[in-house]
């Protein structure tokens, strides 16, 4: 896949270029290239960016930094299966669980929050760096939501993360997630009280938590252009159903075989924790 000449490779992490000084000089310069793009492309073009993922991949399989870029690309894009399994590689690599909440967010994606759940609770967790515990925190909420438990996912985003005054990276997400948690359980002004929250910490408008408020508030927005198109729905709506008329049925080509991989994923699990059970308290956080 082509690189733009500006892209030099020289842009990726010092920790990752470390890595790839395992490699010969051109070969990891070519991987960097690949990573880069990677980085570049996963919010945008999450498509465009796990195909960078997989010729890097294919050039530096060894390389944790390469699995872990692997991992999100393919998480990026909804393959949880695939995410989970080289994230679980570039752990047993680095012997870091830092991975720890996204792998279990993969276990949700796979449709097993039983699991996600499970894992929030394992001795990995209070290796987290406290953001890394904030994530597990979410995820958990999640899987309880998952499982139709909507009052245990309030309580699940309780604590002293969420009452904090201060203001840190995971605050407006966190607070977001509350209010969410707030609302399925129909507790409506605690929700948008909390929805202002996450707002107020939101200075990088991750979330949006504006438009709940709007919502909640009974605000409505209309599109200047709203008239304009009103009058011309008649003569569209026709030209879209001649469109349809000569369009060909839709096929399910995307579909993932996910089947062998989960049994992939297993026998890589039961590996992984067998080499957990050798390394004891070696893990590093």
């Amino acid at each position: 896949m082509p690189i733009p000449d500006d892209v030099t490779g020289d842009e990726i992490d010092k920790d990752v270029r470390q890595e790839l000084m395992s490699l010969p000089k051109g070969l990891a310069e070519e991987v960097a290239r690949n990573l880069v793009m990677v980085a570049n492309l996963l919010d945008e073009d999450p498509e465009q960016a796990y195909a960078y993922s997989r010729i890097a991949l294919r050039l530096a399989s060894r390389v944790a930094a390469v699995r872990e870029a692997a991992g999100f690309a393919a998480y990026a894009t909804g393959k949880y299966t695939e995410a989970l399994a080289e994230f679980r590689a570039a752990r047993r690599m680095t012997g870091s669980v830092e991975l720890w909440p996204v792998m279990a967010d993969c276990e949700r994606g796979m449709g097993r929050p039983e699991r996600a759940l499970a894992m929030a609770g394992e001795p990995e967790v209070a290796k987290l760096d406290k953001a890394g515990q904030v994530e597990m925190r979410l995820v958990a909420a999640g899987a309880r939501k998952d499982m139709g438990q909507a009052d245990a996912a309030v309580v699940t985003l309780q604590g002293p993360e969420l009452a904090s005054n201060s203001i840190q990276p995971w605050t407006a997400r966190l607070r977001y997630a509350y209010a969410d948690a707030l609302l399925a359980v129909d507790r409506e002004a605690e929700a948008r009280e909390w929805f202002a929250k996450a707002l107020e910490a939101d200075q990088g408008g991750m979330t949006d938590a504006s438009d709940r408020l709007a919502e909640l508030d009974g605000v409505e927005f209309t599109d200047a252009m709203g008239d304009e198109d009103a009058a011309e729905a008649p003569e569209t709506a026709a030209a879209v159903e001649a469109d349809a008329d000569e369009e060909p049925a839709a096929t399910e080509a995307e579909a993932e075989v996910e089947s062998a991989s989960v049994e992939d994923v297993q026998d890589d699990k039961a590996a992984d924790d067998k080499a957990s059970d050798g390394q004891g308290s070696d893990d590093k956080s």
